[in-house]
């Protein structure tokens, strides 16, 4: 591996973690632009590769980490951490915010349903779904008008709210 790469390892991480550290806080409380998920998800991605490199480079150090107790509780109290996140909380989703839950209900429902909670009339909400590239069917729910146009229900939320294309 070049010199150059493994003396960026570090910093690489650092800064990363940095930016993974704000987006992580304003993802949490709901703030900031929604460009903030894309970055933390992402970003988090491009740790992966300084990390690697880290721990090459300081594999000897590391290798003590390995043989205590501190990485064992470590890591196992990470694991219950995640677990948690697992557990059913008054519904399917685990501990998704109650919006997901909402809007996967809204999307199994036809634009007839939905059109009047968007303020729109059934015609519109289909031509702006048809504007958009979606095949609309008569009594389809949102869900099935994106599965069959191949997209996801992500993309026809962003339409509905008025964010996608």
């Amino acid at each position: 591996m070049s010199n150059t790469l493994m003396r960026y390892a570090t910093p690489a991480i650092i800064a990363l973690f940095l930016v993974s550290l704000v987006s992580g806080i304003a993802l949490f409380f709901h703030v900031g632009p929604g460009a903030f998920h894309g970055i933390h998800e992402w970003l988090s991605m491009v740790l992966i590769l300084p990390f690697v490199l880290h721990v090459w480079r300081n594999w000897k150090p590391m290798t003590k980490y390995m043989t205590g107790r501190p990485l064992l509780i470590s890591a196992v109290v990470s694991v219950l951490a995640c677990a948690v996140f697992f557990l059913p909380m008054g519904g399917e989703g685990g501990g998704r915010p109650p919006v997901f839950a909402l809007s996967q209900q809204v999307l199994q429902h036809t634009p007839a349903e939905v059109a009047p909670a968007l303020g729109m009339t059934e015609e519109a909400l289909t031509a702006k779904l048809a504007a958009a590239g979606y095949t609309v069917a008569p009594d389809q729910s949102l869900t099935a008008i994106a599965k069959g146009s191949g997209k996801s229900m992500m993309e026809i939320a962003g339409v509905l709210v008025g964010r996608g294309h």
